[in-house]
């Protein structure tokens, strides 16, 4: 799999932001909002962009940039795969 550059903005709206994956096979962007983070089981003491990123990271290492959605909430991502949330707590604990 090759190297891709993650660049999270924030879009001005509170917890959404825009997501821009790049490698050497293209470029994708993608609208993301955080969710409540109690409720979707996800790690409270993170900043959202670091989350957001990570959460890239995550999908990445199971798909390629172009099969996520072009606009998606986090707890979306649980959907897909249930491991989500307990990896997230793992990677800020």
């Amino acid at each position: 799999m090759s190297a891709h550059d993650i660049d999270v903005q924030p879009t001005g709206t509170p917890d959404t932001f825009d997501v821009t994956v790049s490698s050497d096979s293209g470029t994708t962007r993608h609208r993301v909002t955080v969710p409540d983070r109690a409720q979707a089981g996800l790690p409270q003491g993170v900043e959202a962009d670091r989350l957001v990123r990570t959460s890239f990271v995550f999908l990445l290492e199971r798909e390629p940039a172009s099969a996520i959605l072009p606009e998606f909430s986090l707890d979306t991502i649980t959907r897909y795969f249930h491991e989500y949330p307990d990896e997230m707590t793992k990677r800020h604990p």
